[in-house]
């Protein structure tokens, strides 16, 4: 992948989202973002906001997500989230919102690289519409994990294979050392 046409996008690595079985990931998150920065990538940090009303209250019964803490970027990761192209705030799972797919154009990225918060929802559906959108989704499999767990983790990953192609699943190793990324 050419580095000038990338992003990597930093999904939902918020406090309401790092539960004892997501903690973990999060300085996983924060070494990938670093070596990425370190080769002059462009970042994205999504941020998920659970407004009143939702169809998540609606129909799944949940509130939560909608006011600080819990919507804040961890503090490990807010000073990078400071140098991003962007933080969106996002009311779906996905980083394609209007504003999303808008930024995602202006900078002409083709190779989606995605970390975060939770491996069978929004990196899931982020994967999967960045897919059906042409573009070239990559999931850093050990840069990203579910607040629920190891069950849904997995189950995520298999899902997510299955839609985008199963070498679109690398490790960070694989993202780094093995030529995936190009300088540009």
């Amino acid at each position: 992948m050419d580095l000038a046409k990338s992003v990597l996008v930093v999904v939902d690595v918020q406090n309401g989202f790092v539960s004892s079985k997501s903690a973990p990931i999060v300085p996983r998150v924060t070494d990938v973002v670093r070596r990425w920065e370190e080769l002059g990538g462009a970042t994205l940090f999504t941020r998920f906001v659970n407004y009143p009303g939702s169809p998540y209250e609606r129909l799944i019964h949940w509130s939560r997500m909608q006011e600080p803490p819990e919507i804040d970027i961890v503090g490990d990761l807010i000073e990078a989230s400071r140098r991003a192209v962007m933080v969106l705030e996002k009311p779906i799972y996905s980083l394609f919102t209007d504003e999303g797919t808008a930024v995602v154009a202006q900078h002409g990225w083709t190779d989606i690289v995605i970390v975060g918060i939770a491996t069978e929802s929004c990196v899931l559906k982020t994967a999967c519409d960045a897919f059906e959108r042409g573009l070239t989704p990559w999931v850093i499999t050990d840069a990203v994990y579910s607040h629920a767990g190891q069950g849904p983790h997995e189950a995520g990953l298999l899902v997510t294979g299955r839609f985008i192609g199963r070498r679109q699943l690398v490790d960070a190793d694989t993202l780094f050392t093995e030529k995936l990324v190009v300088a540009a």
